[in-house]
């Protein structure tokens, strides 16, 4: 059966942008740019050049791409200017790009209050507009901004506009949900209008995630006759975000009512790649990634209940709607105060541990588990912490080295400028292999103090820890006032890539960052094979 051809067309770099918090530097670009080409997008949009300098630079030479159209987005001309004498359309279309993508208004309440002319000069800026860049020759397309919040007020208008960029020679004319407040239903409906006006092949889809919706409506449009769909990686844009390309793109590809009937330029072998790219952008703009992300979140297949995770490791398919291992993630059943059996098996078996599921050793370690969860740790986000736990429990975790005490002053002083500043003060005394060893450090805070003082010295293991480098660290205080006791969740991570969790739980915050502290560094020993 012949499959049609759906397109593409990640906006990371411009909708991405627009996002609270993230600015992307010119590497960051170049690097998403690439990133995005190598899993097959067929359309890469760059930004508004001449927006700023970054941009500017960023299309004074397009990245080399081997699959992806590079593109260009900005204005129409602007009424009352003819489109050879537009500063701003000048600069777009001598943008580096293959692509020009203009923004449009098509909400006739936008024509007349944010542009503030008549709706003929607005049909008029648009096709003009397209044939300026079909002469350049650049391939020509339209977003056409609020269309379905047009269409809702003035259908004729809205789809008059659309019509006029198919006719001028746009080859994808984009139905805007810029406001983000339209449903599913509303966008199958309004699309299958459009499509009987401007062929589908030509029809184009771009959602705002306003009402947690974005995806949903994307495949509406499919559904409808829309063979183009904008989004972003991780969903990035501005307020609520976009689209978001890392769910749509496993759902096109694995759930038949669109693998069945449709194709898309990211080949299935590519699909395994997904969480890591996704997770690849979250570290360049240094945020944590979405655990609960569909498909690639950490517990996008974790399962915490104890009936539950027995089904699981019965049969996958019974709590899984596809193979983790198909969009790069993996399995996980959680060690919690909900866990069974099946769950610390799992856990075990993860680690390296086989044990059947009578031994008495099992029901203990689970039995103790929940003990701890009473008290305040949560081991299904300290994976490190609950191996230590386990190895400890079955005699296999090494004794590398004792803390017999540690001590950290907070104190308030002049700094050689005579500027007044807090100063953390730390000193650790450890015990290892019969030598006791003594290091103090400053550090930004105390927990940072602390860490610094215990990692400067571990004699004979000091070299399985210089390449440690502290990523998160998370604070919960519960049950009660002032005497509440604190959690903290404390994530390393190596050169080799690999992280790893450790909790640590006392009424006193240092004290429980420091069991956490401990515990990733006795699980970097371990995993190190320290002897």
């Amino acid at each position: 059966m012949t499959r049609e051809k759906l397109t593409l067309f990640d906006t990371t770099l411009r909708d991405g942008a627009q996002t609270t918090g993230v600015d992307f530097s010119l590497a960051d670009k170049r690097h998403i740019a690439a990133m995005l080409d190598s899993l097959g997008l067929d359309y890469i949009e760059g930004g508004y050049p001449g927006a700023n300098p970054l941009d500017t630079e960023f299309f004074s030479a397009k990245p080399k791409l081997r699959h992806a159209r590079f593109a260009a987005f900005g204005m129409t001309k602007r009424a009352g200017r003819s489109a050879a004498n537009d500063p701003g359309l000048a600069t777009l279309l001598a943008a580096d790009a293959d692509v020009v993508t203009y923004v449009a208004k098509t909400w006739d309440y936008h024509v007349h209050v944010a542009l503030g002319c008549t709706l003929e000069e607005n049909i008029a800026s648009i096709t003009e507009s397209i044939k300026a860049a079909l002469g350049k020759p650049r391939e020509a397309i339209l977003d056409c901004e609020h269309f379905f919040d047009g269409f809702k007020a003035n259908p004729d208008y809205a789809l008059e506009c659309a019509k006029a960029a198919y006719a001028a020679g746009a080859r994808w004319i984009v139905l805007c949900d810029t406001n983000g407040g339209t449903l599913p239903h509303e966008i199958e409906r309004i699309v299958t209008e459009v499509a009987r006006q401007v062929p589908g092949s030509h029809l184009g889809v771009h959602a705002h995630n306003d009402t947690e919706n974005a995806v949903a409506n994307s495949l509406a449009a499919v559904r409808a006759g829309a063979r183009q769909i904008q989004g972003s990686l991780n969903g990035l844009g501005e307020r609520c975000g976009n689209a978001n390309l890392v769910s749509l793109i496993p759902t096109l590809l694995l759930k038949p009512d669109f693998a069945e009937n449709f194709e898309i330029g990211v080949p299935f072998e590519k699909l395994s790649s997904l969480a890591k790219i996704s997770h690849t952008l979250d570290e360049l703009l240094n945020r944590a990634p979405n655990r609960h992300a569909p498909y690639v979140g950490a517990s996008a297949f974790a399962t915490k209940a104890g009936i539950h995770a027995s089904a699981v490791m019965k049969e996958p398919r019974t709590y899984e709607h596809v193979a983790p291992e198909s969009v790069g993630n993996k399995r996980r059943l959680l060690v919690s105060d909900q866990a069974g059996k099946s769950n610390i098996l799992s856990e075990l078996e993860r680690i390296g541990v086989r044990l059947d599921k009578d031994d008495r050793r099992v029901a203990h370690l689970l039995d103790e588990v929940k003990q701890k969860e009473a008290l305040g740790y949560a081991y299904e986000g300290a994976d490190a912490s609950f191996e230590l736990l386990a190895r400890r429990a079955l005699g296999e975790a090494p004794n590398y080295f004792e803390v017999e005490r540690f001590r950290v002053n907070v104190e308030r002083r002049h700094n050689a400028q005579g500027d007044l500043v807090t100063v953390s003060e730390a000193t650790v005394k450890v015990c290892v292999d019969g030598e006791t060893l003594i290091s103090a450090a400053e550090g930004e805070g105390p927990v940072n103090a602390l860490d610094l003082a215990l990692r400067k010295d571990l004699g004979k293991y000091q070299c399985f820890i210089e390449d440690l480098e502290l990523v998160d660290y998370r604070v919960r205080v519960f049950q009660g006032g002032t005497d509440a006791v604190t959690r903290v969740l404390i994530e390393f991570r190596d050169v080799t890539g690999e992280s790893w969790s450790t909790v640590g739980v006392s009424a006193n915050i240092i004290d429980a960052s420091f069991q956490a502290l401990t515990d990733a560094i006795t699980y970097k020993l371990l995993k190190s094979g320290a002897q």
